[in-house]
C-alpha cells in the first residue's frame, strides 16, 4: 500500500510536471513566465519517488527482473533522469512534455502488474556492464527521437513560413540541431558499447532467442554511424537528419521491447 501510494504521487507529479511545461511553452508569447527551476525540482522529485517504486521490484534476490513492463519503466525512468541532468545547461526542458507522461504511464503498468517477471541472474560486472551501457544507450535515442519530432514540427513551421505561437519559445533550429547531434553522438558511444560489451562477455548474444535482437541492434547502429558520418562528411540536417534518427530508434525498439512483447506479452514465454 505504501508503495502504491508513492506511486500515485510520482505519477501526479510527472503529469504536473509536463503541464507545467506546456502552460510555460503557450504562455512564452504572451509574455507568462514559470521558473524553470520550479519546472526541475518537480521533475527530481517524481525521478527520486519512481526509483522508489520500481528498485524493489527491479533488484530481487534472484537478480535484476526485467520483465516487459519494468524493462520499459526503468528506461523512461532513465530517459528522464538524462533529460533532467541535461537541461540543467541546455535548453531541452520541453522534451519532457510528451516524455514525462509516458514515464507515468510506464510506472503505473509496472507497479500494478507484479506478477511479471523475468529475471537476469547478475552478480557478474560484466553482464552488469552490458545491461548499463544498453539503458543508457535507449535512453539517449529516445531523448534524440523526441527532438527530432520537435525538429521536424519547427522546419515545417519555418517552411510554411508560420514562426508563431510555441515555435517562437524553441531554441534556433540550428541550435537544435545541435542538441540532436549531441544526443546522436552519445547514444552511438553508449549503444557501441553495449554491442562490445555482448560480443565480448555474453556467450549467448547470437542464440536463437536473441539473434533478431542482435541483428536489429547492429542493424540501428549502422543507421547511427552512417548518419553521423554523412554529418561530419557532407553536413547533413533537417530532414535527412530527421529520417535517419526515426528509423534507426524504431530498429531499436524492434530489436528490444518488439521481441520481449512477442516472447513475455504475447506467448508467455521469458525473452
Amino acid at each position: 500500500m505504501y508503495l502504491f501510494a508513492v506511486a500515485v504521487v510520482a505519477i501526479v507529479l510527472y503529469l504536473l510536471t509536463s503541464a507545467t511545461l506546456t502552460a510555460r511553452l503557450a504562455g512564452a508569447e504572451s509574455g507568462l513566465r514559470m521558473s524553470r527551476a520550479t519546472v526541475l525540482v518537480l521533475g527530481f522529485s517524481a525521478v527520486i519517488l519512481h526509483a522508489v517504486v520500481l528498485y524493489p521490484d527491479l533488484i530481487t534476490g534472484n537478480g535484476l527482473n526485467l520483465g516487459f513492463f519494468n524493462a520499459a519503466s526503468l528506461i523512461a525512468l532513465l530517459t528522464v533522469v538524462v533529460l533532467l541532468l541535461a537541461a540543467l545547461k541546455n535548453p531541452v526542458e520541453n522534451l519532457g512534455i510528451p516524455i514525462l507522461p509516458i514515464a507515468a504511464a510506464t510506472l503505473a503498468l509496472a507497479s500494478w502488474n507484479p506478477g511479471q517477471k523475468t529475471t537476469i541472474t547478475s552478480g557478474a560486472w560484466q553482464l552488469d556492464l552490458h545491461i548499463l551501457f544498453s539503458v543508457l544507450a535507449y535512453s539517449l535515442f529516445a531523448l534524440a527521437a523526441v527532438q527530432a519530432v520537435l525538429l521536424a514540427i519547427q522546419d515545417r513551421h519555418l517552411r510554411n513560413r508560420h514562426p508563431g505561437g510555441f515555435i517562437r519559445a524553441l531554441p534556433p533550429l540550428e541550435v537544435m540541431e545541435q542538441l540532436l547531434f549531441q544526443m546522436i553522438g552519445t547514444g552511438f558511444v553508449l549503444l557501441s558499447a553495449a554491442l562490445l560489451t555482448g560480443v565480448v562477455f555474453l556467450d549467448d548474444i547470437f542464440a536463437q532467442h536473441l539473434v533478431h535482437k542482435t541483428f536489429l541492434s547492429i542493424a540501428a547502429w549502422s543507421i547511427f554511424s552512417i548518419l553521423l558520418w554523412g554529418r561530419w562528411k557532407f553536413g547533413w540536417r533537417g530532414r535527412t537528419a530527421i529520417r535517419w534518427t526515426l528509423s534507426g530508434f524504431g530498429l531499436l525498439i524492434l530489436a528490444y521491447f518488439g521481441s520481449k512483447l512477442v516472447l513475455e506479452i504475447i506467448l508467455g514465454r521469458a525473452a
